[in-house]
């Protein structure tokens, strides 16, 4: 595992959620977006769940890349690498507790307007 980091606001995710690296939330190439995940660094045991809401990472041998938020939870984000294991933990909720729309995608927005990385 990875992590990345945009300044907030600045960048959509692949599922049309906005990046906020204080969130805990993830990139995968191939699991279902969004989706939750559980993130276990295999050094130090912690684990945690996170929202995989975007595509990535496009480096090899790396399996996640993680808001900065989860990479400090794990214990990573001094040395910006580490082993994990992930587990696909099911479709992640559209919406929050307060009911506020978590995926905004337009289905009639057009390329330009949804960021892939």
């Amino acid at each position: 595992a990875s992590w990345y980091s945009y300044p907030a606001g600045t960048r959509r995710t692949a599922s049309g959620e906005w990046f906020d690296a204080r969130e805990l939330t993830a990139a995968h190439k191939t699991l279902p977006l969004p989706c939750m995940a559980e993130v276990t660094t295999l050094e130090n045991g912690r684990s945690i769940k996170v929202r995989v809401n975007d595509r990535g990472p496009f480096v090899r041998g790396r399996i996640i890349d993680l808001s900065r938020a989860a990479a400090d939870r794990l214990g990573f984000s001094d040395r910006g690498v580490t082993e994990v294991r992930v587990k696909f933990l099911g479709p992640a909720p559209m919406a929050d507790s307060g009911g506020n729309r978590l995926a905004m995608v337009d289905p009639s927005a057009s390329a330009d307007d949804i960021q892939l990385y």
